[in-house]
């Protein structure tokens, strides 16, 4: 990527560190106005979920442990701490000895008062209709609004993913806690609810006490659990074939916007724990802000926050530079983050602990540009574009010591140079057989998409022209690029988002209301096709599930 948008937008949640750097949860769409409501907080709608609310103070208790070890985990000396009792999160807790309670009273004052924590638990069956909605097939949330703050445990599941506010953890102040119970109801589906409820602030203790203020069950029509929006979808078919590929009523949704400029986008699925956190409920999307030195995560239902920030760049010459952050995100075999760093012009892994390892930062001695897009081969060898884009005088910068706008492979430890031939690497992607890889050049004089065979050691021969985009209009060369599980490679190419076909034939070109500069696979079964696209995050649902990190997959356990 190479361009940097300037578009206008509205700041809707926070100014974060740069002027027109916002993040947006979500769009305007009406969402947020249930189709159906059951109140927890009242006998009826209790009986109609067939529940019964149970509750018990909790209190601070001290317990053994140790101190801080050479792992960062609690492996040192012994030591003394705080513990919380009871842990009441478990689906199979036993609160049979609990105090029920009247729905009518969750607004009693509870707890103990100053420094105070209690558990509310509830267990609650989807009913086939509320009201005159039929529940099958929608979106059933959670809310609870806690006296002052809340944890929900789902199912004994208390998800944890860097950056989050809300959800099933702390969202502030007296804020509501929202959480997806599922996307298609059915009749009869049991959850079991745990909320664990503080007073606070914390650090000043009030004399109150913990109350509820709402709890709800809110039901959305399918397709309208989700802020996402529908958006014109242009879609140019130049090959029959591409009705194989895009349904014919396909629908380009964006999924959030308010961003300066979109990259490098990721799909983490609901298998993988987030950063030394306990297993998601559900996949993300994570995507960087270059121009905002940023690392956000998007849920399915289009809520952004911050996942990293500062995550390109710390130096005090920041504002020399267009795009300080990182650009490129991917996943390796154990699911651990990857983060192509423009500003500190290397590449860094995210381990569980949260402690950042610098897979490499140079070559023969001397830094590196400024890493733009990477991809891991199932045997683990890193393969990554390093152009001068990320330099704030790019290829002319004084900063630059690299001779090469390359594309290299981190294998076995050694950093090789896969190629040379390109003014602008950008966009990386292997093919499914993981024996050709396609890289595109950003260079308005020479827009094209090269192919390499390459081998087990990393090394590239026959490089040859897999498709030339040069004759297209426009600015826009070549950036991100992916590839489905049939071949077809997706570009982001001037104009749009182009599909070609496994031979190099142009099946066709997709556009929205912004240019695509990146692509991910998402969703559950990898048929979503993700657009980082300039101040949005666009999604449209294809035939033909996409190539995703193979996290925990080996060559040898496909059998090549």
């Amino acid at each position: 990527m190479r361009s940097a948008s300037r578009n206008g937008f509205r700041l809707i949640l926070a100014v974060l560190g740069g002027v027109g750097c916002v993040a947006v949860a979500g769009s305007d769409a009406p969402a947020n106005v249930p189709d159906a409501i059951v109140d927890l907080a009242t006998r009826e709608g209790v009986e109609l979920v067939k529940g019964r609310w149970r509750y018990s103070d909790a209190r601070i208790v001290e317990v053994d442990h140790r101190e801080p070890g050479p792992d960062l985990k609690a492996s040192g000396k012994p030591s003394r701490t705080h513990d919380i009792e009871p842990h009441a999160g478990a689906a199979d807790f036993d609160d049979s000895r609990w105090q029920v309670l009247d729905p009518n009273t969750l607004d009693a004052r509870r707890s103990t008062g100053r420094l105070a924590f209690n558990w509310y638990r509830l267990k609650v069956t989807i009913p086939e209709k509320v009201g005159t909605f039929d529940t099958t097939g929608a979106t059933s949330v959670f809310e609870i609004v806690m006296d002052d703050y809340a944890e929900v445990w789902v199912n004994g599941k208390l998800p944890q993913v860097l950056g989050q506010s809300g959800g099933p953890l702390i969202g502030g102040w007296n804020a509501p806690n929202r959480v997806v119970l599922t996307w298609d109801a059915k009749p009869g589906q049991q959850f079991q609810l745990a909320i664990f409820a503080a007073n606070g602030p914390l650090s000043d203790p009030p004399a109150n006490f913990v109350w509820v203020r709402s709890a709800t069950l809110d039901f959305y029509r399918p397709q309208r659990g989700s802020r996402a929006q529908e958006v014109k979808l242009d879609v140019e078919k130049r090959d029959a074939a591409l009705d194989a590929i895009v349904p014919s009523n396909a629908r380009l949704e964006r999924a959030a916007t308010g961003f300066t400029f979109t990259e490098g986008p990721i799909w983490v699925p609901a298998t993988i724990a987030g950063a030394g956190a306990t297993p998601i409920a559900e996949g993300y999307l994570l995507f960087s802000d270059p121009n905002c030195n940023v690392i956000y995560r998007c849920t399915r239902d289009g809520e952004v926050y911050v996942y990293r920030t500062k995550r390109g760049y710390r130096g005090v010459d920041i504002g020399e530079y267009r795009q300080p952050g990182s650009n490129g995100l991917t996943l390796d075999r154990d699911g651990r983050l990857t983060i192509c760093e423009h500003g500190n012009r290397r590449i860094t892994r995210l381990e569980p602990n949260g402690v950042l390892t610098v897979l490499i930062d140079r070559f023969d001695g001397k830094r590196l540009n400024s890493p733009n897009d990477l991809v891991y081969r199932s045997d683990g060898a890193l393969f990554f574009t390093d152009p001068p884009f990320g330099l704030p005088k790019f290829g002319g910068d004084p900063r630059r010591e690299s001779p090469y706008t390359g594309v290299y492979c981190l294998i076995d430890g050694k950093l090789k140079l896969v190629t040379n031939d390109m003014t602008g690497p950008n966009g990386i992607a292997f093919s499914p057989d993981e024996k050709q890889l396609y890289v595109g050049d950003w260079d308005e004089k020479k827009k094209v998409i090269m192919r390499y065979d390459i081998a087990a050691d990393g090394a590239a021969t026959n490089g040859r022209v897999f498709f030339d985009m040069t004759p297209a209009p426009g600015e826009d060369a070549i950036d991100g690029i992916k590839v489905d599980q049939r071949g077809n490679v997706y570009v982001s190419g001037p104009g749009g988002l182009w599909i070609l076909s496994p031979d190099g034939k142009h099946l066709g070109t997709l556009r929205g209301p912004e240019h695509p500069h990146n692509l991910a696979w998402g969703d559950d079964d990898g048929q979503t096709l993700y657009w980082a696209a300039q101040t949005s995050i666009y999604r449209i649902r294809l035939n033909v599930p996409g190539l995703r990190p193979r996290v925990g997959e080996t060559q040898a356990a496909r059998g090549h």
